[in-house]
């Protein structure tokens, strides 16, 4: 361990407590799983990283291939047009002929060429996303394991030397706790979004003013914010786990944006477009610059690094809103506050 850092723990532990052998057992525990956490989370984000960066490759070339093949259908439909014309009278045509059965052989390949080209791509995609999901769970595991270790020596601590620790002692203790708390959610947050679009659709009706309203009742919200739900929220196809995970994470984000405001507010609300249900959670927040507006969807991505979150909320909020083929989007103002727009649709296709 960091000999500067030992030297601030013993400084902060009572004297007796600092000769114990166990102190310095407690001590060899909290280093090697910093160091084991520390690692394997590093390989776990660049693992979640580059599955995303594929992922959006793959779908930026399947729909590269799917203009291709609209591209040969309109020439096939062209040829079949003109080949309808009348039969040839004149070696002139019958050249022409001649040219057009080989380009239809010719684009008939290509066809079966950029078929098994997507058949390829699929199997590979759908590979990794397995290998990824299984690494997930994996490491999900090894690093929670060291985590609850930590977080138990800590309590033992304060549990039977509460009376022998002095103030500062407890603060940097809790101060562990605290960290400890926070990467055990990271972990969760990489497990959530590796797995969000792994299980089958399971659509049913679900009320989304009593799932936001229950929100309310879970979620901590300082008392200089107001929470308002509008009562218009409908109840629409989906499955109550994503859902919630959906709005818990814009709200969340929405309530820590406001920081030290006097007076903060969060909406929730919606609006009927006809085929689709548009969704805003609205807060008058510290805003977001034009230029973020794409980098916060992005796994581990972050406005900063002085900011107390995980980078992985608002990328799990977009991959839910994918998964139900809709679409969010935001309109913000540094100062002013932020508006998330998300859409899903009536009809789950």
């Amino acid at each position: 361990m960091n000999k500067l850092l030992l030297r601030q723990l013993k400084k902060h532990f009572p004297e007796d407590l600092s000769e114990d052998e166990r102190f310095y057992d407690f001590i060899n525990a909290i280093d090697k799983s910093y160091g084991n956490y520390e690692d394997q989370l590093k390989v776990s984000q660049r693992a979640a990283k580059i599955s995303s960066d594929e992922l959006f490759e793959a779908n930026s070339k399947l729909r590269e291939d799917a203009k291709n093949q609209k591209k040969i259908i309109k020439s096939l439909n062209y040829v079949v047009r003109v080949l309808k014309l009348k039969p040839f009278d004149n070696e002139d045509e019958m050249s022409k002929t001649v040219d057009l059965t080989n380009f239809i052989e010719e684009q008939s390949k290509e066809i079966l060429r950029v078929n098994r080209q997507r058949e390829d791509l699929l199997k590979n995609l759908a590979f990794k996303n397995e290998e990824l999901n299984n690494y997930a769970h994996i490491v999900s595991h090894d690093l929670k394991s060291p985590l609850r270790s930590i977080d138990s020596l800590i309590n033992w601590v304060l549990e039977d030397n509460n009376n022998g620790l002095n103030k500062e002692s407890k603060i940097h203790l809790d101060l562990i706790l605290k960290n400890v708390e926070k990467m055990d959610a990271l972990i969760s947050g990489i497990l959530h979004y590796s797995t969000i679009d792994k299980a089958e659709l399971d659509s049913y009706e679900v009320d989304t003013h009593y799932l936001v309203s229950e929100l309310r009742e879970i979620l901590f919200v300082p008392k200089n914010v107001k929470l308002s739900i509008k009562k218009n929220l409908p109840i629409i196809l989906g499955d109550k786990f994503r859902l919630q995970q959906l709005f818990q994470n814009l709200i969340q984000n929405a309530i820590k944006s406001i920081n030290e405001k006097e007076e903060g507010f969060v909406e929730v609300g919606v609006e009927d477009r006809h085929n689709d249900w548009e969704f805003y959670v609205k807060d008058n927040g510290e805003g977001i610059s034009e230029q973020y507006f794409k980098k916060i969807f992005k796994i581990f991505e972050k406005i900063n690094d002085n900011q107390n979150t995980a980078g992985i909320g608002l990328a799990i909020v977009k991959r839910i809103v994918d998964f139900y083929g809709g679409k969010i989007w935001l309109e913000s103002q540094v100062s002013v506050g932020t508006t998330f727009y998300f859409t899903i649709p009536k009809v789950l296709i």
